[in-house]
């Protein structure tokens, strides 16, 4: 049974409000105030909220922007009910983050619809997607239901690409936003005198390339197949109707993309104050961590000397030279350009 708070201070309102929900097999909840509103919410959690504008002690206005600054309620949805139908009013609570509101007075259809409505939004926008193609189609058809996503594209290229195949190059200006959905895939920014700086890796079920999108610039790296991938194009008139058109999908979306920020940020401190060798063990926990599946029993990948010294940030010699100290500690086994890690906790603690 889903839960709805009712925050009203006129009581005939809200006891009516509250009795048409409650035939309707909602557990009501009720504030008479938008204090004791606010407490109420962080304390029970509702599943939605619905919350007059003008009242004493703390307003609809103060109610929603409380609601929203806590982790624990900013996700609830929220309906205005309000006598005031100025546009201007109406436009301030939507701007705030309000999802709905409802006109007084309302007849008991147009208030069990637009909490039906919401609802439904809300479990759909709530939903867990796989990182995968076929949990990407799932969230591109769940959110087309929505009014302001319908123009969304039915129809995703995917595109192959070819080991050591550009995806995308440095200076170019984006404008597909990439889903990887086969193989494996480098960004990675080029000297002056050709050397290069691994900047991430990418496996099945990431994105990549949003980051210029967002910014509305080139590309500030380049991207690289490191095996023969697949990888969905997502064109960047609906990453943009993503990102603007509706709060909850925003949410939603960003959720899917934002798996790589902390890696990254890792990476680059490592980078800065570690030892060749310490940076070498964390590059190969790295690939083990982003890489391995659990019916690994001692997992292998082939990556060029190059390669994993770009990752590392050095030499190929000082690579090569402490892939040799690791065999000899029976850490890893090398064989030509493959690489297979035999005491993965032994090197985690070499990266400590």
């Amino acid at each position: 049974m889903k839960t709805i708070l009712i925050i009203e201070d006129n009581r005939d309102v809200r006891e009516n409000t509250a009795e048409i929900l409650e035939l309707a097999n909602y557990k009501i909840l009720q504030a008479e105030n938008g204090k004791i509103g606010v407490e109420l919410a962080q304390q029970k959690k509702p599943d939605l909220i619905i919350c007059d504008i003008m009242m004493p002690v703390l307003d609809g206005y103060g109610v929603i922007h409380l609601l929203n600054k806590s982790p624990v309620t900013a996700g609830i949805p929220f309906i205005f009910l309000t006598a005031k139908s100025e546009r201007t009013d109406l436009r301030k609570g939507m701007e705030m983050g309000a999802d709905d509101y409802i006109t007084k007075p309302f007849s008991d259809i147009e208030l069990l619809n637009a909490v039906e409505s919401r609802l439904k939004k809300n479990e759909m926008l709530r939903a867990e997607f796989s990182k995968s193609v076929e949990g990407l189609n799932k969230f591109f058809d769940d959110v087309k239901k929505l009014e302001e996503l319908k123009n969304l594209s039915s129809q995703r290229r995917v595109k192959h690409f070819k080991k050591k195949e550009l995806v995308f190059s440095e200076g170019n200006q984006p404008n597909y936003l990439y889903f990887l959905s086969k193989g494996k895939i480098k960004t990675f920014k080029a000297h002056e005198y050709g050397k290069e700086f691994i900047t991430t890796l990418y496996k099945d079920g990431d994105f990549l390339g949003y980051t210029a999108l967002l910014e509305n610039q080139a590309y500030t790296d380049s991207a690289e197949a490191l095996e023969d991938c697949e990888v969905v194009l997502i064109p960047k008139e609906d990453f943009f109707a993503l990102i603007y058109n509706n709060m909850e999908v925003m949410k939603a979306f960003v959720k899917l993309l934002s798996d790589n920020i902390l890696e990254k940020e890792k990476q680059l401190v490592n980078l800065a104050y570690s030892t060749v060798r310490k940076r070498v063990a964390e590059a190969l926990v790295l690939l083990y961590e982003r890489y391995s599946r659990e019916s690994d029993q001692n997992f292998s990948i082939s990556l060029s000397r190059e390669d994993l010294a770009n990752i590392v940030g050095t030499a190929t010699e000082s690579l090569i030279r402490t892939l040799s100290d690791f065999k000899e500690e029976k850490l890893v086994e090398i064989r030509g350009s493959n690489i297979t890690i035999l005491n993965i906790e032994k090197i985690r603690s070499l990266k400590a």
